[in-house]
């Protein structure tokens, strides 16, 4: 069982502030989130094959295909700034 000191160190911990009517509140949600877990961990999972995922798919993504794309010129003509055929950006780390 979560005592009320322990909800205020985790409270502190976290650097929030609660009043005591919260801390009650919150000690007993912890409780049962506890109690939660504890009857879960109660359940016979012997029998149940390990699962990577939820789902029977296998590949959901696309085939790489070459396509056509734009040119240097194209990519370029919205840009601010350019130089020597790039984006030219400001220097932001020094």
């Amino acid at each position: 069982m979560i005592s009320k000191e322990e909800v205020k160190k985790l409270a502190m911990l976290s650097r929030l502030s609660f009043t005591d009517e919260e801390i009650e509140k919150y000690q007993t949600e912890l409780n049962s989130i506890v109690e939660y877990a504890n009857t879960l961990s109660s359940i016979d999972v012997s029998s149940v094959k390990p699962t990577a995922t939820t789902s029977d798919m296998v590949n959901v993504l696309r085939d790489d295909e070459v396509k056509p794309s734009l040119t240097r010129d194209e990519v370029l003509s919205n840009a601010k700034d350019k130089e020597y055929g790039c984006f030219y950006v400001t220097k932001v780390v020094e």
